[in-house]
């Protein structure tokens, strides 16, 4: 099942080129702040997505290319993501000459939080800030959904806890700043173009991810290349924090990350999950003396 938002914090299935609007099944209004319409519709259905499925027929319908699809999650209690979480991606990063550390890599640093406001959806454009001199990379990921909440959960019970999958481009300024900071300007985390179920995806731990620039491709990798797998991803995330119906947890990236520029068309694509296709701009917002260390 293929899950969007769309039009103001609606919900729906999509099938084919038709959207079956399911908002009215989910018990609160939409179009308000905060937009958890989507978290709420995980929650419920964590355990059987399968129910809200058999109602197709009843549910108002839309074609698909009518409406403006959004950012399948605005409003998660927390992104997750995982740095240096494939092999291939550290031997190419700076400052690591001679190979990978084990320390520098997911398994040995763990993982840090992204903002939830630098997600965005299949229709929005990453918006370079104006910063000279700086680079700012694309990083194809594997977006984890989650659906049942829990605390220290076992490697051996953690996909039961997964609700889907998405496509996830972690964008960063390249620097010696914070990392949360040079990855969470807004239009940072472009997700989407829908969640699909955990059911329909099967195992995720052969999972193909592929990005390209102006029909170059960049990255490629499978996920049974990962350090720090799924299960343990969630496992780590969870002996920290309790996870919530609808966290979002990044993969990490693969080799071959690199810089983006205004007016690049960038599609990432992940088999079994959907493809996002993604416009760069250049915006104006952005810019501060922290970026060229003169802050005080």
């Amino acid at each position: 099942m293929k899950l969007v938002r769309f039009e103001g914090d609606r919900v729906g299935i999509l099938v084919g080129d038709t959207i079956h609007d399911a908002s009215e099944r989910i018990g609160r209004t939409g179009g308000g702040f905060p937009p958890v319409r989507m978290v709420s519709l995980i929650a419920h259905y964590a355990d059987r997505p399968g129910a809200l499925a058999a109602d197709l027929d009843a549910m108002p319908r839309l074609k698909a290319d009518s409406v403006r699809l959004e950012c399948p999650i605005d409003w998660p209690n927390k992104i997750v993501a995982f740095p240096a979480n494939f092999h291939a991606h550290v031997d190419e990063s700076p400052g690591l000459p001679g190979g990978p550390v084990s320390h520098m890599t997911a398994s040995g640093q763990g993982f840090f939080l992204k903002a939830n406001s630098s997600l965005s959806g299949p229709c929005d454009a990453i918006v370079l800030p104006p910063l000279r001199d700086r680079e700012v990379h694309h990083e194809g990921e594997l977006a984890i959904i989650i659906g049942k909440p829990g605390r220290a959960i076992a490697r051996e019970a953690a996909l039961d806890h997964v609700f889907g999958y998405a496509c996830l481009v972690d964008v960063v300024v390249r620097g010696r700043e914070e990392r949360v900071m040079r990855k969470s300007f807004d239009s940072f985390c472009p997700l989407g173009p829908w969640i699909v179920t955990a059911d329909e995806v099967g195992d995720p731990s052969d999972l193909e991810l592929e990005l390209e620039v102006n029909g170059e491709i960049r990255q490629r990798a499978n996920m049974r290349d990962l350090i720090v797998d799924i299960p343990g991803m969630i496992a780590m995330a969870s002996s920290v924090m309790r996870l919530f119906p609808g966290d979002v947890i990044a993969s990490g990236t693969p080799a071959g990350v690199g810089p983006l520029r205004a007016g690049d068309r960038l599609v990432s694509r992940i088999d079994r999950v959907g493809e996002l296709r993604l416009e760069v701009v250049q915006g104006q917002l952005g810019h501060h003396p922290v970026w060229t260390g003169v802050a005080k």
